[in-house]
């Protein structure tokens, strides 16, 4: 089991970081460099762009949700407060906005051309939420595992390496 959660915690952390990381590229580097381009290449790159980094924010969405879904049923069994379970509830609405966000950015709905079009803006405020979710992760992650005792060996790098050779070795 201990695998499992190794294995869904990398594909959680590091969906977030390719989702957030490709973000803030988009926004701070690409659309600058883009917006010198003439209007007919703009338009094919941004069109271009749109298609294959849809696929990438589609799977990342379906790592996140599955991956974050096992995650939590793993903390309810350790049974935290209940500031773990509303800042988690706040982190997961906030998570929900986002991925609507990078869908409808990434998307070819009619109904969200407007929100294409002010793109700049909208991938601002993307990015914005996705950083206040990270932030909560680190809190909850915090607050979940509780504060160690003097004594406790459980969060200690020797009884990690214990849990994986357990695990290994099964």
């Amino acid at each position: 089991m201990v695998l499992l959660e190794i294995v869904s915690r990398w594909l959680h952390v590091g969906g977030a970081i390719v989702l957030v990381g490709g973000s803030v590229y988009v926004r701070f580097v690409l659309m600058p460099a883009a917006a010198r381009l003439p209007d007919a290449e703009h338009a094919q790159l941004r069109e271009s762009l749109r298609q294959s980094w849809a696929k990438v924010v589609g799977i990342g969405i379906g790592l996140l949700l599955l991956s974050g879904f096992f995650n939590y049923i793993r903390a309810m069994g350790q049974k935290p407060g209940g500031l773990y379970h509303g800042l988690i509830g706040t982190k997961m609405l906030l998570s929900f906005v986002v991925f609507f966000l990078a869908s409808a950015l990434t998307g070819r709905s009619a109904a969200f051309e407007n929100l294409r079009r002010n793109s700049r803006t909208w991938l601002s405020v993307t990015i914005t939420l996705a950083a206040i979710v990270i932030g909560l992760a680190g809190v909850v992650k915090v607050i979940g595992r509780g504060t160690p005792k003097a004594n406790d060996v459980s969060h200690s790098p020797s009884a990690v390496s214990t849990a994986v050779a357990d695990t290994a070795s099964r």
